[in-house]
């Protein structure tokens, strides 16, 4: 059975809010999804908008390997033909070959929103495929509400699809696009209704109910050959089919080759891709391919995973391109310290004494407020400095922070000494609050002896008040997230003092970044 990928992140992905994607976002993502082994990429709606259009006139001087480009549109208006149509037309003039019309297939939608007759919808599908087809074009059609339609008036739904089917469309793509139905539906309309019609059949399911992954992977068990999502599952409302989860679950637990083992593994990569181009979080705990797929925190679980994997991950992360993790809490035992120094190359067995000190340190550390899951940097370095292996770069000496108002605005001012080996700085920084000032402070006067870290700049901040109760002299857990450029790591500090939790937060990042580059 061959099962066809089709990524509608471009269109469908792009209404859902918060998301607007730029030319060269779309013509990036494209790309991408050439990579991954798309075969249908809908680009957009040329007649909706000029960026849609420039897309559509600047994707035809990319190579793709793999994937076909595909222009979305829908039948013609009432009461216009085919030929005078003004969206048809701009589809036609999209240069695509291959072009995804919808079209109405519940009654209430063609009486209530479109008011006409159920006859003039049914011409209104056939013309608008003829018309393609007339100029060459292949022609999906998307069934909108079918689902819905099917179940209110199933002899009506038929009849939208029989029509599609006459004018000789290429696939009948069955919509639930009001996201409200679940396995079971689909699977009794989809064994109905291939049983009358010839044509292939696909699934384009949306995610109102959180059952759009689920709808899509039985739809292909049913018998549908062409699959509609988007990336990390983007889309208006509550979104798509995310075909980061249908992908993996039709190619690993239903066994057909929608794409090859090496385009599966870019799939984490490409997911990362997209939601940084949509300028929107990469959720840690998205199945396949977040941060936490392959995280494991419970002492037995990792006991387990270091023994077989299998005991508490369904597949291996790396076929997806992702990677197994090894969290550090509280919840933490012997199995974790040991997994987490494996993995930074030290060696280090149950029964050494360090193992016990790292333990008692961290759960006293945890006790203060302190939490390592999300600043792996700063455990790194508690390790180290258990095991002796982390060298003194440099001794802060002493911190001041001025805030004064200048010209009714507000300025932050932070000096800062610092001694490395026998040679003391004392220097001071402006900075947009008294957190940059102090860190624009601090590598400024370390910048001297280490030039690497003119890169480092700080990407996140984030503080946590841990005991409401206490007010404003509650203790804060501040983390901050840091990159070179190339790499990026986060640390954390604790204290009653929000400075001085953000300078030991500031102070293991710099430590970090110099033990990673041996003091450069």
């Amino acid at each position: 059975m061959k099962v066809e990928l089709y990524d509608t992140t471009l269109r469908d992905g792009a209404q859902s809010e918060y998301i607007s994607f730029t030319v060269k976002d779309k013509l990036r993502i494209a790309k991408k999804l050439d990579e991954l082994g798309i075969h249908y990429i809908e680009g957009g709606f040329p007649g909706s908008n000029p960026k849609d259009a420039e897309f559509f006139s600047r994707v035809k001087e990319i190579e793709f390997d793999n994937s076909k480009i595909v222009a979305f549109g829908s039948t013609r208006h009432a009461k216009v033909k085919a030929e005078d149509d003004m969206n048809l037309r701009s589809l036609v003039d999209s240069g695509t070959d291959y072009v995804t019309i919808f079209g109405k297939s519940w009654d209430m939608h063609v009486r209530d929103a479109l008011k006409i007759l159920p006859e003039e919808n049914l011409s209104m599908i056939t013309d608008s495929i003829e018309y393609l087809r007339e100029h060459g074009i292949k022609v999906f059609f998307d069934a909108e509400h079918f689902f819905d339609g099917y179940i209110n008036n199933k002899e009506y739904a038929m009849k939208t699809l029989r029509a599609a089917e006459e004018a000789k469309a290429s696939c009948l793509i069955l919509c639930d696009t009001n996201g409200g139905a679940l396995p079971f539906n689909i699977l009794e309309v989809l064994n109905e209704v291939k049983g009358k019609i010839k044509t292939a059949l696909g699934i384009h399911a949306h995610n109102d109910s959180d059952a759009g992954v689920a709808n899509s992977v039985i739809a292909v068990r049913a018998g549908a050959t062409q699959v509609h999502g988007t990336i990390n599952g983007y889309g208006e409302r509550c979104g798509n089919a995310n075909l980061c989860s249908v992908i993996p679950n039709i190619k690993l637990k239903l066994h057909i080759n929608c794409i090859s083992d090496n385009q599966l593994k870019k799939l984490t990569e490409v997911s990362k891709l997209v939601a940084e181009l949509a300028n929107m979080s990469h959720l840690h705990n998205m199945p396949y391919v977040g941060r936490s797929a392959f995280a494991h925190k419970g002492g037995v679980h990792i006991d387990a995973v270091l023994k077989n994997p299998l005991t508490y991950e369904h597949i291996k992360p790396e076929l997806v391109g992702n990677e197994r993790r090894f969290l550090i809490s509280d919840l933490s035992g012997k199995s974790n310290i040991l997994a987490k120094a494996k993995e930074l190359g030290l060696k280090l067995g149950k029964g050494s004494p360090e193992v016990k000190v790292i333990l008692d340190q961290l759960k006293e550390m945890e006790k203060q407020g302190y939490q390592f899951e999300g600043a792996e940097a700063s455990f790194e370095l508690l390790l180290m400095r258990t095991l002796g292996l982390v060298k003194k770069f440099f001794v802060l000496d002493g911190f001041r922070i001025i805030v004064d108002t200048h010209y009714e605005e507000l300025t932050s001012e932070g000096t800062i000494k610092v001694r490395v080996g026998n040679r003391y700085e004392h220097t001071a920084a402006e900075g947009n609050g008294p957190v940059n000032a102090l860190d624009n402070a601090l590598r400024k006067a370390l910048e001297k002896f280490y030039p690497s870290l003119r890169d480092v700049y700080l990407t996140d901040y984030k503080v946590r008040v841990l005991d409401t109760t206490e007010g404003t002299g509650a203790k804060v857990r501040v983390l901050i997230e840091s990159t070179d450029g190339k790499d990026s790591w986060s640390t954390v500090g604790v204290s009653e003092n929000i400075i001085e939790a953000s300078l030991k937060a500031l102070i293991d990042s710099i430590e970090y970044k110099l033990h990673r580059t041996r003091g450069q």
